[in-house]
């Protein structure tokens, strides 16, 4: 017999069963689930990640619907015990979804729920504040001084790179590459080298509009450039981040090669998903390069990191808190809640994942919708003409 898990448990006498396999931050996420007759139950193990005999039983025989977390491997033999309990509905709080499988999902009729919209600008400003912190060497100075080492300003203490004027190198110019080149150009007046399959037209108009403003303003504007290939990008550009979607064909986007590609003062930032660089030929190039510096939120073997990697000055390492605004956190759970009673309840799919503020507003009820089902498609589910 299956261990027990300890849970947590709202409105006991709910119609509706929903389990949470986490603790998550604020309580609209669970009033918005009690207000339609649901009963919450809130996995309080204390286990970092929970495996998925753990889950399993959380599920147990009767379950309406789970909100999940990236770290678990939602695969064949979740989608199955969600399915046998009638459950029809599953949401990651999270945007990516590479711990689930999907087509098992698909399998057995459960929509797969993520939270794109709300984390674009808090992702981006902790790549900004990355790049800052490793062009200044912010971290190695903090330690140097909380060490007691300080005894007096040192022409050559800690002299780090100047950003203005720099080129800053977008690969992905998606929503969240977007909303950093602005934050760097603006912030810092830098000039924009990105690369993306398709062409960043607002992010375009905005460097543009910007570097009018400076030149009218009798400064040097600011430039951009869409890079033919990758490549350009880590030749030309003296800060790059990585904002691309995890596949087949980013895996290990950043090698030995592409590395050796880049400018020896290079700073290379990581707020998208670890497996996008190859964290053994990383660590080799920053012990090779000390003048070469990363940031990096994510990590190839989450929870882990490749040896070498946290003995290096010129990394900084912190434990995948892009998302970790509480304005950001908190809507993140709400919209995960509002795909899961959705599905249930049985309402159409919202036409624009990304234009998430209806489902935020707390002065207001949320759209009868769900927010982002990822296998709508694939399952049939109405999409709203709200």
């Amino acid at each position: 017999m299956a261990k027990p898990v300890s849970i947590e448990v709202w409105n006991p006498n709910g119609k509706y069963r929903v389990i949470s396999t986490k603790s998550m931050p604020g309580t609209r996420w669970i009033n918005l689930l009690v207000e339609q007759d649901c009963r919450v139950e809130i996995c309080t193990q204390k286990k970092t990640i929970l495996s998925v005999e753990d889950i399993v039983t959380l599920i147990g025989d009767r379950c309406d619907g789970v909100i999940g977390q990236l770290t678990e491997d939602w695969g064949e033999t979740l989608f199955s015990a969600l399915s046998r309990a009638g459950g029809k509905a599953f949401s990651n709080m999270a945007v990516g979804y590479n711990n689930v499988d999907v087509n098992a999902a698909n399998k057995y009729g459960v929509a797969v729920g993520n939270t794109p919209g709300v984390l674009t600008e808090t992702t981006a400003e902790l790549a900004a504040s990355l790049s800052v912190a490793a062009a200044r060497r912010i971290v190695e100075a903090d330690e140097f001084m909380r060490a007691g080492l300080y005894d007096g300003w040192l022409p050559h203490l800690f002299v780090g790179n100047l950003l203005k004027g720099q080129t800053v190198g977008v690969i992905g110019a998606g929503r969240i590459g977007s909303a950093y080149a602005r934050m760097m150009v603006e912030g810092f007046k830098m000039n924009l080298i990105y690369y993306d399959l398709y062409q960043a037209t607002r992010l375009e108009k905005f460097v543009t509009a910007y570097g009018a403003f400076l030149k009218a303003n009798g400064e040097k504007p600011v430039t951009w450039k869409r890079a033919a290939s990758m490549d350009e990008v880590l030749r030309e550009a003296d800060v790059i981040s990585l904002h691309p979607i995890l596949d087949k064909t980013t895996y290990h986007l950043v090698n030995k090669e592409s590395l050796s590609r880049m400018k020896k003062e290079a700073i290379l930032i990581n707020c998208s998903r670890g497996p996008v660089i190859d964290e053994v030929a990383l660590v080799e190039h920053l012990k090779e390069n000390p003048m070469f510096r990363v940031g990096l939120d994510v990590f190839e073997d989450e929870p882990f990191m490749k040896p070498g990697l946290a003995d290096l000055k010129n990394a900084i390492v912190v434990p995948h808190i892009a998302s970790a605004s509480k304005w950001t956190r908190e809507g993140m759970a709400t919209l995960a809640a509002l795909n899961v009673l959705g599905k249930i309840k049985g309402y159409p799919i919202w036409s624009d994942p990304n234009r998430v503020e209806p489902f935020l507003n707390e002065n207001a009820p949320p759209p009868a919708a769900c927010p982002s089902i990822v296998n709508a498609k694939a399952l049939g589910l109405p999409v709203s003409k709200l």
